[in-house]
C-alpha cells in the first residue's frame, strides 16, 4: 500500500536527518568498532567474531516489528529510540576505560544495536506510510547517500578524530572514549530536532488489535501474512544471498588497510583509512546511489536489476588487486576505493527499492522489518567466520574467495518476481 502525504513539510527536511541516524549506528557496529578492537589490541578472529555477532539485533527484529506497528506512532518511535541511542554510545565511552572493556563495550553495543534495529523498522515504515511510491523510489538514492553520510561520518569523521586523539596522547582508550562521548551527543540533538520537525501523516496510527487479548493473534497474524505471499521463497534467497560476498569483506576490509605490510595489508592509519573512505568513497558512493534513484525512478527497477547486480559485484575484484599489489601510494588506493563504492553505491539502489516491493501491503511496516532482518542475517552469519577464514586463506585468496560468494545472487535473479512497472515515475500512485 502506497503511503500519503498528509502534512505539508518537505520531506527534505526530515529524510536526510533520518537516515543519517539509520546509517551512523549502523557503521558504528560494523565497521568502527572493527577499528576500535584493532586499536586496543583484540585479535581479528575475535573483533570478527563479536562485530558480527552485534548484527542479531538486526537479524531477529522482525520478533518485535508487529509490536512496532501496534503501539504508538512510527513517529514516537523515531526520536525515542534516537534518544535511547544516545544514551547507549555514552555508555560505550564510559566502558572504554574500564577494566574488561572487551565484554562491557560488547553489551553496550549489543544494546546500541538494539536501539538502532528498533530505529530502522520505525524510520522504514514511516518512509512508506509518508511517502508517495513515486517518491519512495525517487527519494530511495537521497536515502542510500544520507544513510551512508551517516556511516561516513562514524567511519571517516570519527575515526579520523580518534586517531588524531590517538596520536596526540598516545592513549587509544582515551581517544575512543572521547569520541564515543560526541557520537552520542549528535544522537541526542538529533533526537530532539526530530521530536518537533517530523511530519504527522493521517496513516501513521498505531493498528488497532481485532479484540482486547487478542494482541498476541495479531502479532503472529503479520508473520504469517507475510509467509504467504506468491513465491516467496525466491526473494527470502536472493535478500540472503545478495550480500553473501560483501558481508565476509566487511569486517576484513578495514583490519586489511590497517594490517602492516608484512602482514599482507596496507599499512594504513586510522586517519587514512577515514580520508580514503571520507572523499574519493563518499563522492563515488553518493553518484552511484543518486544515479541508481534517478534510472529506477525513470525505468523502473526490473530494466536496472541485472546492470546494478553486476555494478554491487563485479568492483570487489579492486581488493583483490589491491592485495597483490598492496600499493603505497594514496591515490591508488583511494582511486581503487571509489570505483568500488561506485558500485556499492549503484547497486545498492535495487536491493532497497527490491525490499520496498517485497514489503508491499497491509503490514508494510513489519514486513519491511522481515526483510531488513533477513538481509542482517545474509551480513552476520558469513561475517561469523570471516575472520577465521581470512586467517586462514591469507588477505589474497579470501578476496578471491568473496569474489566467488558472488555467484549464487546471480543464479537465483535469473528466476525473481518482479513487477516490470514497479518504481516507474509515470506509474500512478
Amino acid at each position: 500500500m502506497a503511503g500519503a502525504k498528509n502534512d505539508s513539510r518537505s520531506p527534505w527536511l526530515w529524510i536526510p536527518t533520518v537516515y543519517f541516524m539509520e546509517g551512523m549506528p549502523n557503521a558504528l557496529i560494523a565497521t568502527v568498532s572493527v577499528l576500535f578492537f584493532y586499536d586496543l589490541g583484540v585479535s581479528n578472529t575475535a573483533t570478527a567474531f563479536y562485530t558480527s555477532l552485534l548484527y542479531l539485533p538486526w537479524v531477529i527484529k522482525p520478533l518485535w516489528s508487529p509490536a512496532v506497528d501496534i503501539l504508538k506512532t512510527r513517529r514516537q518511535w523515531i526520536w525515542a529510540m534516537q534518544l535511547f541511542l544516545g544514551i547507549m554510545l555514552g555508555g560505550v565511552a564510559l566502558m572504554v576505560p574500564a577494566p574488561h572493556f572487551v565484554e562491557w563495550t560488547v553489551i553496550f553495543f549489543g544494546l546500541l544495536a538494539f536501539g538502532s534495529a528498533t530505529h530502522d523498522i520505525a524510520a522504514d515504515g514511516f518512509y512508506m506510510l509518508a511517502n508517495t511510491e513515486y517518491q519512495q523510489s525517487f527519494f530511495v538514492g537521497w536515502r542510500s547517500v544520507c544513510f551512508n553520510g551517516g556511516g561516513i561520518a562514524a567511519r571517516g569523521g570519527m575515526v579520523y578524530l580518534a586517531g588524531w586523539l590517538i596520536a596526540k596522547s598516545a592513549n587509544p582508550a582515551l581517544g575512543w572514549s572521547i569520541v564515543f562521548l560526541l557520537g552520542a551527543t549528535v544522537f541526542v540533538c538529533l533526537s530532539i530536532y526530530h521530536y518537533f520537525i517530523l511530519p504527522r501523516p493521517a496513516m501513521d496510527v498505531p493498528k488497532p488489535v481485532s479484540a482486547p487479548g487478542h494482541f498476541l493473534d495479531d502479532f503472529l497474524n503479520t508473520f504469517a501474512a507475510f509467509f504467504r505471499k506468491p513465491k516467496i521463497i525466491l526473494p527470502l534467497l536472493f535478500i540472503l544471498s545478495y550480500r553473501l560476498g560483501e558481508a565476509q569483506m566487511l569486517k576484513i576490509v578495514p583490519i586489511f588497510l590497517r594490517a602492516p605490510v608484512h602482514a599482507g595489508g596496507l599499512a594504513l592509519n586510522d586517519q587514512t583509512v577515514s580520508e580514503v573512505y571520507g572523499t574519493a568513497g563518499v563522492i563515488a558512493f553518493m553518484c552511484g546511489a543518486l544515479l541508481g534513484g534517478y534510472l529506477v525512478a525513470r525505468h523502473g527497477l526490473k530494466s536496472w536489476l541485472w546492470p546494478m547486480l553486476l555494478a554491487i559485484h563485479l568492483p570487489d575484484a579492486v581488493f583483490i588487486w589491491l592485495a597483490h599489489t598492496q600499493p603505497q601510494h594514496l591515490s591508488a588506493i583511494g582511486a581503487g576505493v571509489a570505483v568500488e563504492q561506485f558500485g556499492y553505491g549503484f547497486g545498492f539502489t535495487a536491493f532497497m527499492i527490491y525490499l520496498l516491493y517485497v514489503a508491499r501491503g497491509e503490514h508494510a511496516t513489519a514486513h519491511y522489518a522481515i526483510c531488513t532482518g533477513f538481509m542482517a542475517a545474509g551480513l552476520m552469519i558469513p561475517g561469523l567466520w570471516s575472520g577465521w577464514l581470512q586467517g586462514i586463506l591469507g588477505y589474497k585468496n579470501f578476496f578471491l574467495w568473496t569474489l566467488l560468494a558472488t555467484i549464487p545472487s546471480f543464479l537465483i535473479a535469473i528466476k525473481l518476481p518482479l513487477d516490470a512497472e514497479f518504481g516507474k515515475r509515470n506509474r500512478a500512485n
